[in-house]
């Protein structure tokens, strides 16, 4: 077991339900010089950690109820507009993942190389721009429903973002590979899922029938545990 996988599967416990959870479901906060509540995605800044888990109602909850500064036992407070910068910086750090997976040789991009690792069991992600023509996205997704096991989908970023985030002309397809990259991309996709919808909900309307079963996470989170990471 990797590293990063084994950290992420440390257990702390949430402000608002007090459940008990895996790190990788939850974000980590510390109390800032400043008063303010600062969240810490990379789990390494110093003080006390405040656990929430990755989800905005939750986020939400913690920050109206005063749960941050209770914990902390600390005149905290939480900006009117933290979940939105968590999506922003989630989002941010999940383009980045791509980008390294790129670097790396485990993520591909274009049509026929996407669809050349599906047929050959190797996706654990299928990415699609969100803003890409319903024709190819369909065929991939019809091809990813039959790959054992499906592949996650993730439609939430524009073919513009992906391109910058890989270096490359505007991206419409992509696939990352199974290994340990896509285990890492897994956990931090799996909290941006709290705050935005892994696909648009017109891709349903779009697409064929017959195709909407492939990799259908439609934000919840639901689908995404063990979803070909290579583990």
């Amino acid at each position: 077991m990797s590293l990063a996988r084994a950290t992420s599967e440390r257990e702390r416990r949430d402000l608002v339900t007090r459940e008990v959870m895996e790190e990788s479901r939850l974000i980590r906060f510390v109390a800032g010089p400043d008063g303010q509540v600062v969240p810490d995605l990379a789990r390494r800044l110093p003080g006390r950690g405040l656990w929430v888990a990755a989800d905005r109602a939750s986020v939400e909850t913690a920050a109206k109820k005063g749960l941050f500064a209770r914990a902390a036992k600390a005149p905290l407070k939480a900006a009117p507009d933290l979940p939105d910068t968590l999506d922003k910086l989630l989002k941010r750090r999940c383009l980045e993942q791509l980008g390294l997976a790129r670097r790396e040789g485990v993520l591909i991009s274009g049509f026929e190389k996407s669809a050349a690792a599906i047929r050959g069991g190797r996706a654990a992600w299928l990415i699609e721009a969100a803003d890409g023509s319903a024709d190819g996205r369909g065929k991939l997704l019809a091809l990813a429903r039959h790959q054992t096991p499906p592949p996650g989908v993730c439609g939430t970023f524009s073919a513009e973002e992906l391109g910058l985030a890989l270096g490359l002309e505007n991206v419409i397809h992509a696939v990352l590979l199974a290994g340990g990259r896509a285990d890492r991309w897994t956990d931090e996709v799996r909290r941006l899922a709290g705050f935005r919808a892994l696909r648009p909900g017109s891709w349903d309307q779009a697409t064929p029938s017959g195709d909407a079963g492939a990799g259908a996470e439609s934000g919840s989170g639901e689908a995404l545990d063990g979803r070909g990471s290579g583990s």
